[in-house]
């Protein structure tokens, strides 16, 4: 009868034990999974990156028109708040994974006076929504940018479509435009700087007559273009950095802190008698059908 109760009281031991462990086991399984499942949150969740630009010298061209037909522009304060613009969102947003602003551009029937292309790009404005505050070569200018080129489409013969990405545009006083009876103030862009096929290409103006007066080098016709220059280092599609720096007679144009080109001639010193504004965006070169590219700025400082 002893052993009876003594094997009877051994059993229910070993079931209890066995029970306990179970449900230990049990526990610890869910509280290894909790601790995967929320391991798995933790590493989804990314980190949100913002663009280092402060917007608030510059508005935007759009590659979208109003009800007139005329690009759509958004100039500060405004632009400070592009990323909740519903019309800008196509064009002009922010990457928070790459810590860009991200210009998209393609053909469309929304063009700026005297050109066939379109554009999402940014125009200096010194005095918040006002044009007509510039600077010229002799009041100094620097700009600089750090880029990528995000994706672009190719031509019919597989070469990447190109884009200018930096401009410094010329532009008229009031009375210079009246002197030789213009319509607007539009002065051609002194500074063209592409993305090229995955090199960076620059372009500038050079002066047909070097005799020419004051008067003639206000008109359009009295400028040419150079035959260009490309920079050695193949960027790609990875990011670059691109400064501008300007003074009396001079320019300068500055690829990875590594690459200098120096425009210092008598072409520079007659650009004086212009005012200028910086540009940086997506200016895109083509009008195929369904081509596109789209720029990231990571960073875009002006100082005068």
């Amino acid at each position: 009868m002893k052993n009876f109760r003594r094997n009877i009281l051994l059993i229910g031991l070993i079931a209890f034990l066995s029970v306990n462990a179970t449900s230990q086991n049990k526990k610890s399984s869910v509280t290894e999974s909790d601790v995967k499942t929320e391991k798995k949150k933790r590493r989804k969740k990314k980190k949100v990156k913002l663009p280092n630009i402060d917007l608030s010298h510059w508005k935007v061209t759009l590659p979208v028109a109003n009800d007139k037909g005329k690009p759509i522009e958004i100039d500060p304060p405004e632009i400070l708040n592009f990323a909740n613009i519903e019309v800008a969102k196509p064009y002009m947003y922010i990457d928070s994974t790459k810590g860009a602003i991200v210009f998209h551009a393609m053909p469309t029937d929304s063009k700026t006076r005297n050109t066939k292309y379109t554009r999402s790009e940014l125009r200096e404005q010194m005095v918040p929504g006002d044009n007509n505050v510039n600077w010229t070569f002799a009041d100094g200018a620097y700009m600089k940018g750090k880029i990528a080129m995000e994706a672009t489409t190719r031509d019919s013969d597989g070469k990447y479509h190109r884009t200018i990405i930096m401009q410094i545009h010329g532009r008229l006083t009031n009375e210079q435009r009246d002197l030789i009876g213009e319509d607007d103030n539009n002065a051609p862009p002194i500074l063209k700087i592409y993305w090229d096929k995955g090199k960076i290409r620059v372009k500038t103006k050079v002066l047909k007559n070097l005799n020419a007066t004051y008067e003639e080098m206000l008109h359009e016709d009295a400028w040419d273009n150079d035959d260009g220059f490309n920079f050695e280092e193949e960027v790609g599609f990875r990011k670059f950095t691109l400064e501008v720096k300007v003074s009396k007679g001079k320019m300068v144009i500055i690829l990875n802190g590594n690459e200098f080109k120096v425009y210092e001639n008598i072409h520079m010193r007659r650009w004086g008698i212009f005012e200028n504004y910086f540009k940086a965006g997506n200016y895109f070169q083509s009008r195929d059908k369904g081509s596109f590219s789209k720029v990231r700025f990571y960073e875009l400082e002006v100082s005068h």
